[in-house]
């Protein structure tokens, strides 16, 4: 890993971590790297930084320099979620419920988005 940032574990038994260079990095369960987001699905990050994994097994990065939050779910491209209104988001997390919790550093706060209207 170069820099890694934040982790989060993935329903498999794997884990997410976000590096400083610019990339988020899938590892399984036993340890070994299963893809680099940026390769996998052509995404240019800026500074990704807070990750988390929801029910469906979607991963979810917030880009401190973009000031975004993407969705990559395992099939298929990746959905923005949030393109405005975030400073500098950094932790994150997601429930169960399909809300999405994202500090944010930049106005010293945690915002609240709901992502997905299905029910769990």
């Amino acid at each position: 890993l170069q820099g890694p940032r934040y982790i989060s574990p993935a329903p498999n038994g794997g884990f997410v971590v976000s590096e400083e260079c610019g990339d988020v990095k899938v590892f399984t369960s036993s340890r070994k790297l299963l893809c680099s987001l940026s390769s996998k699905y052509r995404h240019r990050f800026g500074n990704p930084a807070g990750v988390c994994v929801d029910v469906e097994g979607s991963i979810l990065v917030a880009d401190e320099q973009h000031r975004t939050v993407h969705l990559f779910p395992e099939h298929g491209s990746p959905v923005c979620l949030v393109s405005a209104g975030l400073r500098r988001p950094v932790g994150m997390a997601c429930s169960s419920f399909g809300h999405l919790f994202v500090a944010d550093a930049g106005e010293n706060c945690v915002k609240v988005f709901k992502y997905r209207v299905r029910p769990p």
